[in-house]
């Protein structure tokens, strides 16, 4: 009788201790220039206005190069002036999409049909519904949306079970999350990161290009706090390992796009660092623009991470742009003040977007908590046969988490 009590308590036990945890669905979802309708109207109105003519404001850099040639970036200057004027305004011309955002031409546009925006919208919201209704997806970190009125309507059905936040921001993209108000026992708060939005060329005093910001949301999950940071990072400068289609490079390369990325590496190490202070129960998300997965396969000595040798768990030391000697991300970030762990790719996937950009990590205390061995799944996107303007080039990552 006496073993049949010991057995009784504890399965009893086990399962109290059970009950006090609790499973968190999160997504991370990149939705490419997602604004409202309004905002795709004047994004047309300035391409098509016979001054700007689908110009492309962006300089191109040639395979193999690291800058793009003088000539190209005259031209490309040329077309951000007459954008701006046709916008309104240099202020006004950041927060209109550029003329190559949704893929279109001049001659794309005249054969497209009302409504090619509208297919969008519904792409995302169709997606999104799958998240919340079929995967019990509860907190979504979104890159590249306008506004968080956007976020509301791709919530569609969902939206008066969620509430919403995005960073402010000078420019058309940002950083914003949705999440599920009976998650938490708490409110969430949202804290923008604006540090991580570093001025894209720090030599041009009239240039008002900056990255995007980050976001944290700060959750109580039960008794215990749960912090969840959103970042999108410079794109361009993501392969470490060299493939046919693009050339790998460590983040102290001469290439234009790795030398803003790594300008990014001091403000998001501190971000981090800070947060694992307060929160030791963290996730970062989203978009990092860089083959996370590639750098962790690399065998890196702490004393190879960066350049001058330096312990990458000691403070960075900056230059006069705010660049450093880290030469990997992910080496410099899990530095092990704090651990970080990434949640693994998904073996499978039936996913047409990037791959290898969109990644899930979480601190060493959150790792402990787990029940089982991190997984993350891709979900393909929603979208129509033939659709004029593409639902997202990237497809939302889930993950479930015990707390």
């Amino acid at each position: 009788m006496r073993r049949w009590q010991v057995l009784l308590g504890a399965v009893l036990a086990g399962w109290s201790l059970n009950a006090h945890a609790a499973e968190l669905g999160i997504a991370a979802f990149n939705i490419a220039w997602a604004g409202s309708e309004a905002d795709f109207n004047e994004h047309i109105r300035v391409c098509t206005s016979p001054q700007v003519n689908w110009c492309d404001t962006r300089a191109k850099i040639a395979k193999g190069e690291t800058a793009p040639p003088p000539e190209e970036d005259v031209r490309a200057k040329r077309c951000q002036t007459e954008f701006d004027t046709a916008a309104g305004g240099a202020g006004k011309g950041m927060l209109v999409a550029p003329c190559n955002a949704y893929k279109l031409t001049a001659s794309k546009w005249k054969k497209a049909a009302p409504g090619i925006y509208a297919e969008k919208l519904d792409g995302l919201r169709q997606t999104v519904d799958g998240l919340i209704r079929a995967r019990h997806v509860d907190v979504i970190a979104f890159q590249e949306v306008r506004s968080a009125g956007v976020i509301k309507e791709i919530l569609g059905s969902h939206a008066a079970d969620f509430e919403v936040c995005v960073a402010d921001h000078t420019a058309f993209q940002t950083v914003g999350f949705a999440w599920r108000r009976s998650v938490t026992s708490k409110p969430g708060k949202c804290a923008p990161e604006a540090g991580l939005a570093i001025k894209e060329n720090p030599q041009d005093p009239a240039s008002l290009r900056h990255l995007r910001p980050g976001v944290a949301l700060s959750l109580t999950i039960g008794k215990d706090p749960l912090t969840l940071m959103n970042v999108h990072l410079k794109s361009s400068c993501a392969n470490l390992i060299t493939s046919p289609a693009f050339k790998g490079h460590e983040l102290t390369n001469p290439d234009s796009a790795c030398q803003v990325l790594n300008r990014q590496v001091a403000p998001l190490e501190a971000w981090i660092d800070g947060v694992a202070k307060t929160s030791p129960l963290f996730v970062v998300l989203g978009d990092f623009n860089r083959r996370l997965d590639e750098e962790a396969a690399k065998a890196v000595a702490p004393k190879d991470v960066r350049t001058d040798h330096t312990d990458p768990a000691a403070p960075n030391k900056t230059g006069p742009n705010g660049e450093v000697s880290s030469r990997f991300l992910w080496q410099e970030l899990s530095d092990g003040d704090p651990t970080l762990v990434q949640v693994p790719p998904p073996v499978a996937t039936d996913c047409k977007g990037f791959e290898g950009l969109d990644h899930i990590l979480i601190s060493a205390a959150l790792n402990k908590r787990q029940t089982g061995p991190l997984s993350s799944e891709k979900v393909k996107v929603e979208q129509k046969d033939k659709q004029f303007i593409m639902t997202s080039d990237h497809c939302p990552r889930i993950t479930r988490l015990t707390l």
